[in-house]
């Protein structure tokens, strides 16, 4: 099989003028519809895979290529899923997590149904949701309140109301490319999580979060879903270049090698040089003093 590895720019200006708050808004009212999601390009996060798997019903359970598999969480989670739901979820998003609770109005927080089991899976086990504080503009990375399978109960019974993709992923590490994810990631990543993928400001108090410590299927479930302000990376990148960016992001993001020295923390460039300059000029300033006290 050919693997095309063009690098697709994704104007980063997009993403600063326009932000589109996703769930970490929870209390600003929203009247986007959810489109669903799709892309026409095989192999770019969706049934349209080389490979698909249905089950004795004909629904898809998982589905893939060799750069990623997907997977739809058991329909057999969806009742416990439905009773966390409800014990976590539903003050905000209603009992049918279309956004409308019990006291609310249409559109005050975000309507789940039709967004993905990838999409819940990656607010709720990256700590963001339940929210702990729902008139933040953007919620923190946390420690998650409930655990891997409460989470996927969670995503099997939403998905059960409105089947849709992304799945969860499964990402193949050991195939992919490192040089080719650094290129992407350049590209698509590092104008808003910075080149050291430490994050950044963006626009009306939202930020881009450190890659630092993000587990390698909640990388591909950012980029193919697109939480909060990111953009969601469908058509424009292939599983195989979301693999690489993923390997790059978990090895030399997570786990840089500093051959050139000491890393300082990933500040970049003019860290690098305020240090060097201060520890050059004060050495050089020492060397001159003593050599002054001595004549």
């Amino acid at each position: 099989m050919s693997r095309s590895r063009t690098p697709f720019l994704v104007l980063a200006a997009l993403v600063v003028a326009g932000p589109v708050l996703g769930l970490a808004s929870a209390a600003v009212a929203s009247t986007t519809t959810h489109t669903p999601y799709q892309t026409g390009r095989v192999d770019a996060g969706t049934p349209n895979s080389t490979t698909v798997t249905k089950n004795s019903a004909g629904q898809v359970v998982s589905y893939g290529d060799p750069a990623i598999t997907y997977t739809t969480p058991s329909p057999s989670l969806a009742t416990l899923g439905q009773s966390l739901f409800l014990e976590n979820c539903a003050s905000c998003h209603g009992t049918q997590a279309n956004g409308v609770p019990a006291n609310g109005t249409s559109g005050a927080y975000p309507d789940l149904v039709g967004l993905g089991p990838a999409t819940i899976d990656f607010w709720v086990e990256s700590g963001r949701m339940p929210a702990a504080d729902p008139t933040a503009v953007q919620a923190k990375r946390r420690t998650p309140r409930l655990d891997q399978n409460q989470a996927l109960a969670i995503a099997a019974w939403i998905n059960s109301l409105s089947p849709s993709y992304p799945g969860i992923p499964s990402v193949n590490l050991k195939d992919a490319n490192v040089s080719d994810g650094a290129a992407l990631f350049a590209l698509n990543c590092a104008a808003c999580h910075t080149i050291e993928g430490d994050g950044d400001a963006l626009a009306s108090g939202t930020f881009a979060p450190s890659l630092r410590n993000v587990p390698a299927y909640q990388v591909a479930e950012a980029i193919r879903t697109g939480p909060g302000n990111m953009p969601r990376f469908t058509g424009n990148l292939s599983d195989y270049q979301v693999a690489d960016i993923v390997k790059y992001v978990t090895t030399e993001i997570q786990h840089p090698q500093n051959v050139g020295g000491f890393g300082l923390g990933g500040l970049g460039p003019v860290a690098e040089g305020f240090v060097g300059l201060l520890l050059g000029v004060g050495l050089l300033a020492l060397v001159g003093f003593w050599v002054g006290e001595r004549q």
